[in-house]
Protein backbone atom coordinates (compact mmCIF):
# COMPACT_ATOMS: atom_id res chain seq x y z
CA UNK A 1 0.00 0.00 0.00
CA UNK A 2 1.28 3.53 -1.15
CA UNK A 3 0.92 5.93 1.83
CA UNK A 4 2.27 9.10 0.00
CA UNK A 5 -0.91 11.16 -0.53
CA UNK A 6 -1.49 12.28 -4.05
CA UNK A 7 -2.22 16.06 -4.88
CA UNK A 8 -6.02 15.03 -5.48
CA UNK A 9 -6.61 13.70 -2.14
CA UNK A 10 -4.99 16.91 -0.86
CA UNK A 11 -6.20 19.24 -2.76
CA UNK A 12 -10.01 17.35 -1.90
CA UNK A 13 -9.03 17.74 2.19
CA UNK A 14 -8.60 21.30 1.88
CA UNK A 15 -11.63 22.25 -0.04
CA UNK A 16 -13.55 19.95 2.74
CA UNK A 17 -11.60 21.97 5.48
CA UNK A 18 -12.20 25.40 3.94
CA UNK A 19 -15.62 24.49 3.40
CA UNK A 20 -16.18 23.03 7.29
CA UNK A 21 -14.79 26.15 8.69
CA UNK A 22 -16.25 28.95 6.84
CA UNK A 23 -20.14 27.32 6.06
CA UNK A 24 -20.39 25.21 8.94
CA UNK A 25 -18.38 26.09 11.74
CA UNK A 26 -20.13 29.05 12.44
CA UNK A 27 -23.51 26.88 12.81
CA UNK A 28 -22.52 23.98 14.62
CA UNK A 29 -24.13 24.81 17.85
CA UNK A 30 -27.43 26.41 16.78
CA UNK A 31 -28.15 23.65 14.49
CA UNK A 32 -27.68 21.03 17.13
CA UNK A 33 -29.70 22.96 20.20
CA UNK A 34 -32.30 22.88 17.30
CA UNK A 35 -32.18 19.43 15.40
CA UNK A 36 -32.01 21.29 12.82
CA UNK A 37 -31.11 19.52 9.35
CA UNK A 38 -29.68 22.16 6.95
CA UNK A 39 -30.37 21.28 3.56
CA UNK A 40 -28.80 24.12 2.04
CA UNK A 41 -25.43 22.85 3.21
CA UNK A 42 -25.51 19.66 0.78
CA UNK A 43 -26.96 21.65 -2.03
CA UNK A 44 -23.58 23.34 -1.58
CA UNK A 45 -21.22 20.20 -1.06
CA UNK A 46 -23.31 18.69 -3.53
CA UNK A 47 -22.04 21.68 -5.98
CA UNK A 48 -18.38 21.04 -4.84
CA UNK A 49 -18.79 16.92 -5.41
CA UNK A 50 -18.79 15.83 -2.49
CA UNK A 51 -22.45 14.56 -2.74
CA UNK A 52 -21.51 11.79 -5.56
CA UNK A 53 -17.58 11.85 -4.70
CA UNK A 54 -17.32 8.25 -6.11
CA UNK A 55 -19.93 9.19 -9.00
CA UNK A 56 -18.29 8.61 -12.43
CA UNK A 57 -18.06 11.36 -14.06
CA UNK A 58 -20.86 10.59 -16.65
CA UNK A 59 -23.28 10.55 -14.51
CA UNK A 60 -22.35 13.97 -13.03
CA UNK A 61 -20.58 12.98 -9.97
CA UNK A 62 -16.81 13.66 -9.40
CA UNK A 63 -15.16 10.63 -9.96
CA UNK A 64 -12.69 10.37 -7.01
CA UNK A 65 -11.41 7.18 -5.17
CA UNK A 66 -12.29 6.03 -2.19
CA UNK A 67 -9.01 8.12 -0.68
CA UNK A 68 -10.24 11.40 -1.05
CA UNK A 69 -13.89 10.37 -0.37
CA UNK A 70 -12.61 9.11 3.55
CA UNK A 71 -10.64 12.68 3.74
CA UNK A 72 -14.00 14.86 2.83
CA UNK A 73 -15.82 12.58 5.98
CA UNK A 74 -12.74 13.15 7.86
CA UNK A 75 -12.41 16.94 7.42
CA UNK A 76 -16.31 17.83 7.84
CA UNK A 77 -16.78 15.39 11.05
CA UNK A 78 -13.78 17.68 12.45
CA UNK A 79 -15.48 20.28 12.38
CA UNK A 80 -19.78 18.52 12.86
CA UNK A 81 -19.70 15.08 12.66
CA UNK A 82 -23.69 15.13 12.22
CA UNK A 83 -22.97 16.90 8.88
CA UNK A 84 -20.24 14.47 7.91
CA UNK A 85 -22.95 11.45 8.70
CA UNK A 86 -25.42 12.63 6.31
CA UNK A 87 -22.39 13.21 3.53
CA UNK A 88 -21.42 9.45 4.67
CA UNK A 89 -25.12 8.02 4.27
CA UNK A 90 -25.78 10.10 1.00
CA UNK A 91 -22.27 8.96 -0.41
CA UNK A 92 -22.60 5.20 0.53
CA UNK A 93 -25.98 4.09 1.17
CA UNK A 94 -28.52 5.26 -1.46
CA UNK A 95 -26.18 6.80 -3.88
CA UNK A 96 -23.34 3.96 -3.43
CA UNK A 97 -26.28 1.11 -3.70
CA UNK A 98 -27.94 2.46 -7.13
CA UNK A 99 -24.13 3.19 -8.51
CA UNK A 100 -23.51 -0.77 -7.88
CA UNK A 101 -26.68 -2.49 -8.61
CA UNK A 102 -29.24 -0.18 -10.89
CA UNK A 103 -29.29 -1.25 -14.31
CA UNK A 104 -28.00 1.84 -16.96
CA UNK A 105 -31.41 3.65 -17.03
CA UNK A 106 -32.05 3.85 -13.65
CA UNK A 107 -28.41 5.02 -13.12
CA UNK A 108 -29.06 7.62 -15.57
CA UNK A 109 -32.51 9.06 -14.23
CA UNK A 110 -31.02 8.69 -10.47
CA UNK A 111 -27.49 9.28 -10.27
CA UNK A 112 -27.29 12.71 -11.94
CA UNK A 113 -29.34 14.47 -9.38
CA UNK A 114 -28.50 12.66 -6.27
CA UNK A 115 -24.66 13.49 -7.46
CA UNK A 116 -25.30 17.18 -7.21
CA UNK A 117 -27.36 16.67 -4.83
CA UNK A 118 -30.49 18.10 -6.07
CA UNK A 119 -32.14 14.96 -4.42
CA UNK A 120 -31.50 14.00 -1.28
CA UNK A 121 -31.00 10.31 -0.45
CA UNK A 122 -32.33 7.75 2.15
CA UNK A 123 -31.69 4.06 2.99
CA UNK A 124 -34.08 1.56 3.80
CA UNK A 125 -32.74 -1.49 5.80
CA UNK A 126 -33.31 -1.26 9.84
CA UNK A 127 -36.89 -2.03 11.07
CA UNK A 128 -38.29 -1.40 14.94
CA UNK A 129 -37.97 -4.61 15.47
CA UNK A 130 -35.65 -5.91 13.16
CA UNK A 131 -31.60 -4.13 12.77
CA UNK A 132 -29.05 -6.89 12.63
CA UNK A 133 -32.00 -9.50 12.25
CA UNK A 134 -32.67 -8.37 8.98
CA UNK A 135 -33.61 -11.84 7.65
CA UNK A 136 -36.52 -11.43 9.56
CA UNK A 137 -37.79 -7.75 8.33
CA UNK A 138 -41.66 -7.14 8.72
CA UNK A 139 -41.63 -4.74 5.49
CA UNK A 140 -43.17 -6.51 2.47
CA UNK A 141 -42.93 -5.84 -1.16
CA UNK A 142 -45.60 -8.04 -2.92
CA UNK A 143 -45.93 -8.36 -6.24
CA UNK A 144 -49.02 -7.32 -8.70
CA UNK A 145 -48.73 -7.52 -12.38
CA UNK A 146 -45.81 -5.00 -13.24
CA UNK A 147 -46.52 -3.45 -9.79
CA UNK A 148 -45.42 -3.76 -6.32
CA UNK A 149 -46.94 -3.26 -2.96
CA UNK A 150 -44.84 -2.11 0.01
CA UNK A 151 -46.05 -2.43 3.38
CA UNK A 152 -44.12 -1.63 6.24
CA UNK A 153 -42.08 1.03 8.73
CA UNK A 154 -38.53 1.83 8.34
CA UNK A 155 -36.78 3.06 11.51
CA UNK A 156 -33.21 4.92 12.27
CA UNK A 157 -33.35 6.19 8.42
CA UNK A 158 -30.97 9.08 7.73
CA UNK A 159 -32.87 11.63 5.86
CA UNK A 160 -35.89 9.42 6.74
CA UNK A 161 -38.60 12.52 6.11
CA UNK A 162 -36.63 14.82 3.59
CA UNK A 163 -34.56 12.77 1.28
CA UNK A 164 -36.12 12.60 -1.87
CA UNK A 165 -35.48 9.23 -2.93
CA UNK A 166 -34.77 6.09 -1.15
CA UNK A 167 -33.74 2.84 -1.26
CA UNK A 168 -35.89 0.22 0.37
CA UNK A 169 -34.84 -3.06 1.45
CA UNK A 170 -38.44 -5.39 1.53
CA UNK A 171 -39.06 -8.89 1.94
CA UNK A 172 -40.49 -10.81 -0.94
CA UNK A 173 -40.29 -14.30 0.15
CA UNK A 174 -40.93 -15.98 3.85
CA UNK A 175 -39.34 -14.39 7.09
CA UNK A 176 -35.87 -15.90 7.48
CA UNK A 177 -36.11 -18.13 4.20
CA UNK A 178 -32.91 -17.89 2.07
CA UNK A 179 -32.84 -14.88 -0.83
CA UNK A 180 -35.94 -13.26 0.93
CA UNK A 181 -35.29 -9.61 0.34
CA UNK A 182 -35.71 -7.07 -2.33
CA UNK A 183 -34.26 -3.71 -3.06
CA UNK A 184 -36.37 -0.66 -4.62
CA UNK A 185 -36.38 2.61 -5.25
CA UNK A 186 -38.87 4.88 -4.16
CA UNK A 187 -39.39 8.46 -4.77
CA UNK A 188 -40.74 11.27 -2.33
CA UNK A 189 -44.29 12.14 -3.45
CA UNK A 190 -45.12 8.47 -4.28
CA UNK A 191 -48.74 7.73 -2.99
CA UNK A 192 -48.75 5.40 0.37
CA UNK A 193 -45.07 7.05 0.97
CA UNK A 194 -44.27 9.10 3.85
CA UNK A 195 -42.12 9.96 7.06
CA UNK A 196 -42.86 9.23 10.31
CA UNK A 197 -41.65 10.62 13.81
CA UNK A 198 -37.73 12.28 13.84
CA UNK A 199 -35.51 11.19 17.03
CA UNK A 200 -34.76 13.37 19.35
CA UNK A 201 -31.17 12.07 19.67
CA UNK A 202 -27.81 12.09 21.91
CA UNK A 203 -25.60 13.38 19.28
CA UNK A 204 -25.57 13.64 15.46
CA UNK A 205 -28.26 15.94 15.87
CA UNK A 206 -27.85 18.23 12.36
CA UNK A 207 -28.58 14.85 10.61
CA UNK A 208 -32.12 13.59 10.20
CA UNK A 209 -32.80 10.11 11.68
CA UNK A 210 -36.84 9.49 10.93
CA UNK A 211 -39.22 6.87 10.54
CA UNK A 212 -40.25 5.96 6.56
CA UNK A 213 -43.86 4.52 6.53
CA UNK A 214 -45.19 2.81 3.43
CA UNK A 215 -48.96 2.33 3.17
CA UNK A 216 -49.68 0.47 -0.01
CA UNK A 217 -47.21 2.20 -1.68
CA UNK A 218 -47.71 1.17 -5.18
CA UNK A 219 -44.02 1.52 -7.45
CA UNK A 220 -43.58 0.00 -11.00
CA UNK A 221 -41.23 -3.27 -11.76
CA UNK A 222 -38.65 -0.75 -12.90
CA UNK A 223 -38.39 0.56 -9.73
CA UNK A 224 -36.88 -2.71 -8.71
CA UNK A 225 -32.72 -2.84 -8.35
CA UNK A 226 -31.28 -6.29 -9.33
CA UNK A 227 -32.88 -9.36 -9.28
CA UNK A 228 -35.69 -10.36 -6.66
CA UNK A 229 -34.45 -12.09 -4.04
CA UNK A 230 -30.47 -10.27 -3.86
CA UNK A 231 -31.65 -7.12 -1.54
CA UNK A 232 -29.82 -8.50 1.81
CA UNK A 233 -26.50 -9.47 -0.63
CA UNK A 234 -26.79 -6.31 -2.10
CA UNK A 235 -27.07 -4.72 1.35
CA UNK A 236 -24.25 -6.54 2.56
CA UNK A 237 -22.16 -5.22 -0.21
CA UNK A 238 -23.42 -1.72 0.06
CA UNK A 239 -22.03 -2.04 3.99
CA UNK A 240 -19.12 -3.07 3.03
CA UNK A 241 -18.25 0.50 1.62
CA UNK A 242 -20.67 2.12 4.01
CA UNK A 243 -18.06 0.82 6.81
CA UNK A 244 -15.23 2.59 5.36
CA UNK A 245 -17.10 6.14 5.83
CA UNK A 246 -18.00 5.23 9.09
CA UNK A 247 -14.70 4.52 9.94
CA UNK A 248 -13.64 8.38 8.85
CA UNK A 249 -16.55 9.27 10.15
CA UNK A 250 -15.16 8.01 13.79
CA UNK A 251 -11.88 9.08 12.57
CA UNK A 252 -12.76 12.93 12.33
CA UNK A 253 -14.67 13.21 15.31
CA UNK A 254 -11.53 11.58 16.76
CA UNK A 255 -9.02 14.00 14.87
CA UNK A 256 -11.59 16.87 15.98
CA UNK A 257 -11.15 15.93 19.80
CA UNK A 258 -7.90 14.96 20.03
CA UNK A 259 -6.61 18.99 18.12
CA UNK A 260 -8.83 20.35 20.72
CA UNK A 261 -7.31 18.87 23.53
CA UNK A 262 -4.11 19.29 22.79
CA UNK A 263 -4.51 23.15 21.96
CA UNK A 264 -6.34 23.50 25.03
CA UNK A 265 -3.85 21.69 27.37
CA UNK A 266 -0.75 24.22 26.11
CA UNK A 267 -2.99 27.36 26.70
CA UNK A 268 -4.25 25.91 30.47
CA UNK A 269 -1.86 26.31 33.06
CA UNK A 270 -2.20 24.86 36.26
CA UNK A 271 1.11 25.48 39.36
CA UNK A 272 2.60 27.73 36.85
CA UNK A 273 2.76 24.82 34.05
CA UNK A 274 0.72 24.01 30.82
CA UNK A 275 -0.87 20.85 31.91
CA UNK A 276 0.34 19.38 28.64
CA UNK A 277 3.91 19.08 30.68
CA UNK A 278 2.45 17.17 32.79
CA UNK A 279 2.76 13.39 32.38
CA UNK A 280 -1.26 12.76 33.24
CA UNK A 281 -1.99 14.55 30.51
CA UNK A 282 0.84 13.81 28.33
CA UNK A 283 0.34 10.73 28.38
CA UNK A 284 -2.98 10.98 27.45
CA UNK A 285 -1.98 13.03 24.15
CA UNK A 286 0.22 10.22 23.67
CA UNK A 287 -2.36 7.62 23.63
CA UNK A 288 -4.68 9.68 21.65
CA UNK A 289 -2.39 9.93 19.13
CA UNK A 290 -0.98 6.24 18.61
CA UNK A 291 -4.56 5.63 18.35
CA UNK A 292 -5.41 7.75 15.91
CA UNK A 293 -2.82 6.71 13.80
CA UNK A 294 -3.31 2.89 14.19
CA UNK A 295 -7.32 3.36 13.35
CA UNK A 296 -6.50 5.90 9.97
CA UNK A 297 -4.02 3.11 9.18
CA UNK A 298 -6.40 0.59 9.35
CA UNK A 299 -9.18 2.96 7.09
CA UNK A 300 -6.28 3.71 4.62
CA UNK A 301 -5.83 -0.26 3.82
CA UNK A 302 -9.60 -0.77 3.59
CA UNK A 303 -9.49 2.11 1.11
CA UNK A 304 -6.72 0.50 -0.73
CA UNK A 305 -8.43 -2.74 -0.78
CA UNK A 306 -11.87 -1.16 -2.19
CA UNK A 307 -9.80 0.94 -4.77
CA UNK A 308 -7.93 -2.52 -6.07
CA UNK A 309 -11.34 -4.48 -5.52
CA UNK A 310 -9.77 -7.02 -3.60
CA UNK A 311 -12.09 -8.56 -0.69
CA UNK A 312 -12.66 -6.35 1.89
CA UNK A 313 -15.23 -7.13 4.45
CA UNK A 314 -12.61 -8.21 7.30
CA UNK A 315 -10.57 -5.23 6.98
CA UNK A 316 -13.61 -3.02 6.66
CA UNK A 317 -15.26 -4.03 9.40
CA UNK A 318 -11.63 -4.12 11.45
CA UNK A 319 -11.21 -0.11 10.71
CA UNK A 320 -15.08 1.06 11.28
CA UNK A 321 -14.64 -1.28 14.47
CA UNK A 322 -11.44 -0.05 15.85
CA UNK A 323 -11.52 3.77 14.22
CA UNK A 324 -15.44 4.16 15.72
CA UNK A 325 -14.12 2.80 19.63
CA UNK A 326 -10.74 5.16 19.36
CA UNK A 327 -13.53 7.95 18.33
CA UNK A 328 -15.22 7.20 21.71
CA UNK A 329 -12.31 6.73 24.15
CA UNK A 330 -10.51 9.97 22.37
CA UNK A 331 -13.40 12.18 22.83
CA UNK A 332 -13.90 11.03 26.46
CA UNK A 333 -10.00 11.54 27.02
CA UNK A 334 -10.38 15.00 25.74
CA UNK A 335 -13.43 16.17 27.79
CA UNK A 336 -11.21 14.73 30.93
CA UNK A 337 -8.08 17.25 29.88
CA UNK A 338 -10.94 20.02 29.41
CA UNK A 339 -12.42 19.14 32.93
CA UNK A 340 -15.12 21.19 33.89
CA UNK A 341 -15.34 23.34 30.53
CA UNK A 342 -14.99 20.24 28.73
CA UNK A 343 -18.44 19.69 29.77
CA UNK A 344 -19.65 22.50 28.50
CA UNK A 345 -21.80 23.14 25.66
CA UNK A 346 -18.84 26.73 24.97
CA UNK A 347 -16.58 24.21 23.96
CA UNK A 348 -16.23 22.01 21.36
CA UNK A 349 -15.51 18.69 22.53
CA UNK A 350 -18.75 17.66 24.71
CA UNK A 351 -20.17 17.50 21.10
CA UNK A 352 -17.42 15.40 19.82
CA UNK A 353 -18.18 13.22 22.86
CA UNK A 354 -22.10 13.06 22.23
CA UNK A 355 -21.25 12.67 18.45
CA UNK A 356 -18.86 9.85 18.98
CA UNK A 357 -20.64 6.95 20.03
CA UNK A 358 -23.10 6.43 17.19
CA UNK A 359 -19.95 5.43 15.50
CA UNK A 360 -20.05 2.39 17.60
CA UNK A 361 -24.03 1.52 16.23
CA UNK A 362 -24.95 3.26 13.41
CA UNK A 363 -24.30 0.65 9.78
CA UNK A 364 -23.33 -2.41 12.60
CA UNK A 365 -22.73 -2.15 15.94
CA UNK A 366 -18.74 -3.14 17.46
CA UNK A 367 -20.58 -6.48 18.13
CA UNK A 368 -22.04 -6.90 14.74
CA UNK A 369 -18.15 -6.30 13.01
CA UNK A 370 -16.64 -8.43 15.97
CA UNK A 371 -18.88 -11.65 14.10
CA UNK A 372 -17.65 -10.30 10.78
CA UNK A 373 -14.16 -10.48 11.73
CA UNK A 374 -14.05 -13.09 13.21
CA UNK A 375 -15.98 -15.45 10.34
CA UNK A 376 -13.37 -13.82 7.84
CA UNK A 377 -10.73 -15.08 10.55
CA UNK A 378 -12.23 -18.40 11.09
CA UNK A 379 -12.72 -19.67 7.61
Amino acid sequence: MNFETSEITLHAAQTARDFAQQKIKPHVMEWDEKQEFPVHIFKELGQLGMMGVLVPEQYGGAGLSYFEYKTIIEEIAKVDGSIGLSVAAHNSLCTGHILLFANEEQKQKYLPKLATAEWIGAWGLTEPNTGSDAANMKCTAVRDGDNWVINGTKNWITHGITGDVAVVICRTGDPRAKNNATAFVVERGTPGFSGGKKENKLGMRASETAEMIFENCVIPDANRLGEVGEGFKQALAVLDGGRISIASLALGIAKGAYEAALQYSQERYQFDKPISSFQAISFKLADMFTEIQAAELLTLEACDLKEKKKPVSKVSAMAKYYASEVSVKVATDAVQIFGGYGYTKDFPVEKHYRDSKLCTIGEGTSEIQKIVIAREVLK
